[in-house]
């Protein structure tokens, strides 16, 4: 199963214009913004973007729901390599998860 934390340590979220990576004390997230992708588009960009990470990147994923299936999906193709570390979680604002790259 992927490792899941709902740990709260770091609140600060990247724009959509914002390109640069965020620090984190453990690793460097780079931000990924799902809304601004067609849906029928997103699982293959998210894909694409989590297949390039090295070990201790992540990315900085913000949607604007909880993706239940995708974290399915990505326990079949990854198993424990990446780690989901949720930032923001519930109510009316996007939810900001990182997957962080374990292996």
């Amino acid at each position: 199963m992927l490792a899941q934390s709902s740990q709260h340590a770091n609140q600060r979220m990247s724009t959509p214009a914002d390109s640069s990576p965020l620090q984190t004390a453990a690793y460097t997230p780079y931000p990924f913004d799902a809304r601004a992708i067609a849906h029928r588009f997103r699982h293959s960009a998210i894909f694409g973007a989590l297949d390039v990470l090295q070990a201790g990147e992540a990315m900085r994923f913000v949607n604007d729901h909880d993706p239940i299936p995708l974290l399915h999906q990505m326990q079949q193709r990854y198993g424990d390599r990446i780690s989901v570390i949720y930032q923001q979680r519930g109510g009316d604002a996007p939810v900001v998860i990182d997957f962080v790259v374990t292996e």
